[in-house]
């Protein structure tokens, strides 16, 4: 009796995406721009007619997040990001530098490995797949367990505009028998050239010890400081379309939300007359309980979850017209549940006295969970704005926008993305929404314009020059010293000419 053994079975698969890939990516990298575009056009408007069917697809099957929303996100995600980067060169020469001498080239990276999670399943392969191809590279897809059969029907829809565009057969493709070895013989596979890792911690830790490189996107905890000057109401609304919107699952979305004493009655009274619901004292023990396991982890349970089914599942009662569970919070860290990230409805509130203290809070925040991420910032007060951009250890600082929408490019002016670098700070090898420019490599000409003889020259009028502003009179003060010393510097100048 033959019985399969799934995982190399699993792994097989991979192997055979992976040939398929490179193959197809020799033919990518010698197209031309204008067949590049092509095929991203075309993907592109086939995802966008999809995106109703994916986006009821998605939510029935992980459970995760609104339909609704999920319609925006792939909207977004093909779409918009089609707008975005139909004009952008990324194939041949990008640019040429007549007076340097300098000619760059895109190279593309190769086979690319996209690992999706459950959270924004549709969207992110759409997107994923779109900057790849834009870039002349080939994807390999690793889905979450989760989403598999969305994820599934979105590269089948991708692949089907794709190859009708032009685009060589295995440039997309998706692991069907999802498993641990399959996606670690993704990463690690000699063929596979760099990873692009959206996920959880464990995830995007696998990706960076994989031996491949790397563009991984840890946690995002943001906090959201409503500072006094803030127009609140406006703030208010923000703050809370932007936690419901998919149901919290985006994880630029605000987790925390910091308040002065001075406005903090006001803040509350306007987040209770938009919908919020301030959880009691005795009843934000529980729920903290729930959302926040013992071992530090989010709870599943919550993830994507409306207000209401939240507040049920954790014990407690919550009216039924609760678009989002509020609790004070003081502290950050262990035994602190809402100073974690919550990817559902729910946020931590916290008190300060002025915005230095409240600079200093978002700071442990960052730091214990979402470093390098997004923070959000409610002021009219240019002078804050400023301080806080030099200080805050994360990637994104949006202002007078809802974060969950702001971080992905919708409502900001940033690029239109499913992958949000953290930068250094937070273990990421970039800062940038990701785009097309991340995934080629830039091939320099360089041309010589110099020869030894011309950089020994340089030197020696150099120590010439500084001989000269020697000899100045130092008893000179003020505009003569000035004078004297650019007298004497035009003068040896002249001599070597």
């Amino acid at each position: 009796m033959y019985i399969e053994d799934r995982d190399l079975v699993s792994i097989q698969e991979v192997r055979n995406h992976i040939r398929k890939a490179k193959k197809a990516q020799k033919i990518l990298a010698q197209m031309s721009q204008e067949q590049i575009d092509t095929i991203v056009k075309v993907v592109a408007k086939a995802c966008y007619e999809q995106r109703v069917h994916l986006a009821k697809m998605a939510a029935e099957e992980t459970g995760f997040g609104r339909w609704e929303d999920k319609v925006l996100k792939n909207a977004l995600a093909s779409q918009g990001i089609y707008e975005e980067i139909k004009d952008m060169r990324t194939v041949g020469i990008l640019r040429e530098d007549t007076v340097n001498k300098v000619t760059e080239v895109a190279v593309p990276v190769g086979v690319v490995a996209g690992l999706i999670p459950s959270t924004n399943p549709t969207s992110t392969v759409i997107y994923k797949a779109l900057i790849a191809l834009k870039a002349g590279n080939s994807i390999v897809f690793s889905p979450h367990p989760n989403a598999l059969k969305s994820i599934e029907e979105t590269v089948e829809i991708i692949n089907k505009a794709a190859l009708a565009a032009g685009c060589p057969e295995g440039a997309v493709s998706c692991i069907h028998r999802v498993s641990i070895g399959a996606t670690n013989e993704l990463m690690r596979h000699k063929d596979t050239n760099l990873i692009l890792a959206t996920g959880g911690n464990a995830m995007v830790r696998a990706a960076y010890s994989s031996g491949t490189p790397a563009i991984g996107v840890g946690p995002g905890n943001g906090p959201a400081f409503i500072e006094k000057t803030a127009d609140i109401p406006r703030a208010v609304q923000q703050i809370l379309d932007s936690k419901t919107f998919d149901n919290g699952v985006i994880c630029a979305s605000e987790q925390s939300i910091i308040v002065e004493e001075v406005s903090k009655a006001q803040v509350i009274e306007e987040f209770k007359r938009q919908g919020a619901y301030f959880v009691p004292e005795e009843d934000a023990r529980k729920l903290g309980a729930f959302v926040i396991q013992p071992n530090g982890m989010m709870n599943p349970r919550m993830v994507g979850k409306p207000a209401v089914e939240i507040g049920k599942a954790a014990g407690i009662d919550v009216p039924n017209d609760a678009r989002v569970l509020i609790a004070e919070e003081t502290g950050v860290g262990k035994g602190h549940p809402y100073s974690y990230e919550k990817l559902g409805p729910v946020l931590g509130f916290y008190t300060v006295k002025d915005w230095k203290e409240a600079c200093d809070l978002s700071l442990k925040i960052l730091h214990h969970e979402g470093v390098g991420h997004t923070l959000s910032l409610h002021t009219q007060d240019e002078t804050i704005i400023r301080e806080f951009s030099l200080k805050k250890p994360v990637s994104r600082l949006l202002v007078n926008t809802g974060s969950a929408l702001g971080g992905v490019g919708a409502t900001t002016g940033l690029f239109p993305a499913f992958t949000l670098g953290c930068g250094a700070v937070g273990g990421s090898a970039t800062s940038d929404n990701v785009s097309p420019a991340n995934l080629f490599n830039i091939r320099r000409i360089a041309y010589g314009t110099k020869e030894l003889a011309d950089l020994r020259k340089a030197e020696r009028q150099v120590a010439e020059v500084k001989e000269a502003c020697c000899q100045v009179d130092t008893s000179l003060a003020g505009e003569e010293l000035l004078d004297e010393l650019v007298t004497r510097v035009l003068a040896q100048l002249s001599k070597n000419l």
